[in-house]
């Protein structure tokens, strides 16, 4: 990382202190985060970053490691649904960008990128997640467009988002039958049912239901019945960026264990001051410093043009594992206060499964990883 690093962190954790952290609880216990909110980060540039100017965003001089950097700042805030929700356009944008016409890219790009609408990702259904071959919902020509009936579920922002980048199935059974449509939410057919959750409370999350709903032709993403490789390749960039978070996360409970114990006394002495608190601080730091080093690595090779598959897969795996060992850890040191809601680490130990299961799960990923090596 270089000058403009350090100065894009400074920037996005003025932001978030100002506009973000007062009003965490206030966003988990209303379920959402205000639309304001979003308007707010396109103005301080981070909506936007990675994307073209020319479809409203912030410019392609901004790098990977802005994105980790961003990914980073948002997990101080200890709140996973309030960054699930504010970027989700991160995982339901990226096909349109690489596979649309220029008027979808324009006309979605800067809807938006300017905060003034949503778009999140549809591709789990209640009887496919991570085995995409597999997925139901079918689309049929019907004149100028498509009839879509089926359902998708674990949608993120699926109750608040106008567009759904949608995985379809157009042919066949199998990987070469799957086609990527852009569905209009607003849609005559579309109805979503609210799902409560574990964690990210402050992200809305949805089933959505298609009832014989017409997509008009010109809102296929790319080519029918290719939409397998675009869900891929997708899927890449979502496990950087969830393995930046993971290990962000994973940080954040290094640094409110090893503040507690500088503070908090027990049989006479810090708990710093006790063997095997000092050792269960340098595991977790261990941990992260390691899978640190991973996330650098193998952003840089996707920054340069690799596309790592096992190793995104890997690091995936090593992150969130990363973050389960560091919550748990954190929970134990902080004791009753770690248990208490408002505290950050109360927060991301609820956050824990999401992050081990969303984005393909750790045993997706293994052996995602094992079939790439030839194993």
């Amino acid at each position: 990382m270089d000058d403009t690093h350090a100065e894009w962190r400074r920037s996005v954790r003025g932001f978030v202190e100002r506009e973000m952290t007062p009003y965490v609880e206030e966003w988990e216990a209303a379920g959402r985060i205000p639309r304001e909110l979003f308007v707010k980060a396109k103005e301080a540039g981070i909506l936007g970053v990675g994307y073209p100017t020319e479809y409203g965003g912030e410019g392609t001089e901004f790098d990977r490691f802005h994105g980790i950097v961003t990914s980073e700042e948002l997990a101080r805030l200890g709140a996973g649904g309030v960054s699930s929700a504010l970027m989700i356009h991160g995982i339901g944008l990226p096909p349109i960008m690489a596979l649309g016409t220029e008027e979808m890219k324009t006309e979605i790009g800067k809807q938006v990128l300017s905060g003034e609408k949503q778009i999140s990702l549809g591709i789990t259904e209640p009887s496919a997640g991570s085995d995409v071959a597999q997925l139901k919902t079918k689309a049929v020509k019907d004149g100028n467009g498509w009839r879509v009936n089926g359902s998708k579920t674990y949608i993120t922002g699926g109750m608040t988002s106008k567009w759904l980048t949608t995985a379809v199935r157009t042919g066949g059974d199998g990987m070469g039958g799957i086609s990527l449509m852009l569905i209009d939410l607003e849609s005559e057919g579309v109805s979503r049912t609210e799902l409560a959750k574990q964690g990210w409370w402050s992200s809305d999350t949805a089933t959505i239901h298609f009832d014989d709903v017409f997509v008009p032709a010109e809102n296929l993403i790319g080519e029918e019945d290719k939409g397998f490789y675009g869900i891929m390749a997708n899927f890449n960039g979502e496990r950087l960026g969830m393995a930046a978070g993971a290990a962000a996360s994973a940080r954040v409970c290094v640094e409110e264990a090893a503040a507690w114990a500088q503070e908090r006394k027990t049989f006479g002495k810090r708990l710093a001051d006790h063997q095997v608190i000092r050792h269960k601080i340098a595991a977790m730091a261990q941990r992260v410093w390691a899978t640190t080093t991973m996330l650098d690595t193998y952003a840089w090779h996707v920054q340069n043009g690799n596309t790592p598959v096992a190793e995104l897969a890997m690091l995936k795996v090593q992150a969130t594992e990363t973050l389960e060992f560091c919550a748990r850890e954190a929970m134990q040191i902080l004791g009753g206060a770690g248990f208490i809601r408002g505290h950050r680490v109360e927060r991301i130990y609820r956050e824990v499964r999401v992050m081990a299961i969303g984005g393909g799960s750790e045993e997706i990923m293994r052996d995602l990883a094992a079939r790439q090596l030839a194993v």
